[in-house]
Parts: C-alpha cells; structure tokens; sequence
C-alpha cells in the first residue's frame, strides 16, 4: 500500500518483540527465504544487530526489504540516536522509523526525525502507541506527517476512535498484537473457523486477513517457521464485505496492553543494553 509520503510498504511483514538476537537472525532469515518484505524491530529490543546481520546474509538486495525500527524514550534527547541505531542495523538509511512511546521530551526527538528524513536516512516517519491527545499533539506540531503509526489493533480492538484521526490525515495503522496476543479466545472465535473451512485457512490466517482487508499493515511476530510461513499465506483470498461485517461484531473493546503514566516515566530513565 502506499503511504501518504508516497512510498511503498507491503501489508505483511514480520515482528521481533520478545524474540532474542539469535531468534530473531533465524526468524528474519526464514521469513525473507519465504518473500517478506516488511521486517520490524525496535531499540527496546536489543535484536537490531541481529535483525542487520539477517537482512545482509539472507542475500535479498537491501533496496528490496522495508526495514522498521523505533527509537526508545531514553534516546529522545540524545540527537545521535538516529545514527546509533543505523549503525546498529547495519544499513545506510532505515524506510520507517517510529519514536516508540509518547514520553517526554517526545517532540525533541520528533525534530530529529524530520531532519533525517530531510537527509535521507529514513524514508518514513512512524509513531508507536501514540493515541488520543498525544497524536493530535504531534499532529499540530509536526511539520513533516507522520506517515504510520504502531498501536494495538485487532478483531477484538480495532481502534475505531483513532482511524477517524488517521483518515484525516491518511496515516496507516500498523498493527501489533494483530492476534489479539495469542488469545485463544480471539482465535478460536466461531466465525474465524467458518470462514476458514470455506477458505481453507487457519483461525489465524483469517484474522490476519482481515487485518489486511481493513487496510492496516500486520507485523506477527514467530520462531516457529511453519507458523513464519502460515502468516505469510494469506494473500490468495479476500473476505467480502458481508464477512468484514460480521467479523465487526467481535469488536468489544478489549485490549491486552494497558500503559499508566509511571511506566511512560519508568520507560525514559531505562536504557536498553545495546551491546547485547
């Protein structure tokens, strides 16, 4: 799909959260092996390394892979963060780079994505759990657009309050958590199995489709390579709009990731160990 800056990002890719640099290498490797193209990651998660080495040995030309990462609260005031984590991956420029949590000094930070942007060393800008006042904080202050941004969105929270903010501005929403965090609940629901006996597809399969028929971008995250294979799967069928509709029915406004306002001040005096 494009972005409102006109660049290209493709619908699926594959996250890193919770995977250690050496899963993260494998997972990476399976997953350009099989034809992503979309490979996410961030500071806080101490695999940028990692994920760098498998983008250069997986033998796809770089100019092929979109590569995303954030840049983690600690760093907002620190103006070499950019070139920190560009050294880290291993690449000259990175095509979307969020700021990760809307933590003070946020709009300093934001500065310095614009002026990367300007420079060439990053394609995109992205903001990550940036929603109510803070996105429209951003909005009225920026001078570039962000062009994406990083929430929780699922079946269960498919963050209908935001997307009449991003359609202003014709911001996509990327999705993490786009299976509801492994909840057995939000897969196993009747209509998901339905339509997967009719589509022959898993549960899974068919949430992650519905991602896609929304217009967000999904990033699911594995180890496992059938389930790395499995995700990818998805794009042979659409859902027609009576199946969108019913699926609408699951929305209960239920999340998995509640963030209070001392982990926002515990998240800018932790800085993750790089070295790792």
């Amino acid at each position: 799909m494009k972005l409102n800056n006109r660049i290209e990002i493709p619908s699926v890719g594959i996250g890193t959260f919770m995977l250690s640099p050496s899963e993260a290498y494998d997972s990476v490797r399976e997953a350009l092996k099989l034809g992503y193209r979309l490979i996410d990651t961030a500071n806080a998660y101490v695999n940028e390394k990692a994920v760098g080495r498998a983008m250069k040995d997986s033998g796809v030309p770089r100019e092929e892979i979109f590569l995303s990462t954030k840049i983690w609260p600690s760093e907002y005031l620190n103006d070499g963060a950019i070139d920190e984590t560009l050294a880290r991956l291993g690449t000259d420029y990175i095509d979307l780079l969020f700021l990760h949590q809307p933590c003070k000094n946020y709009m300093h930070a934001y500065r310095n994505l614009e002026k990367a942007y300007r420079e060439g060393k990053i394609k995109a800008i992205g903001i990550s759990n940036f929603e109510g006042a803070f996105i429209e904080d951003v909005l009225v202050s920026c001078e570039i657009l962000p062009a994406v941004i990083q929430v929780e969105a699922h079946p269960y929270f498919p963050q209908e309050e935001l997307r009449k903010t991003l359609d202003r501005f014709d911001m996509k929403l990327m999705s993490w958590y786009p299976l509801g965090h492994g909840d057995r609940a939000l897969i196993e629901e009747p209509i998901f199995k339905k339509l997967g006996e009719k589509y022959g597809k898993t549960s899974a399969q068919i949430c992650l489709r519905w991602h896609v028929d929304m217009g967000f971008i999904a990033i699911p995250g594995s180890k496992n390579p059938k389930h790395i294979a499995d995700n990818f799967d998805i794009s042979d069928f659409s859902l027609t709009k009576e199946e969108m509709s019913e699926i609408a029915k699951l929305n209960c406004g239920k999340r998995y990731y509640h963030r209070t306002d001392a982990q926002l001040e515990q998240f800018a005096a932790w800085r993750p160990n790089f070295e790792a």
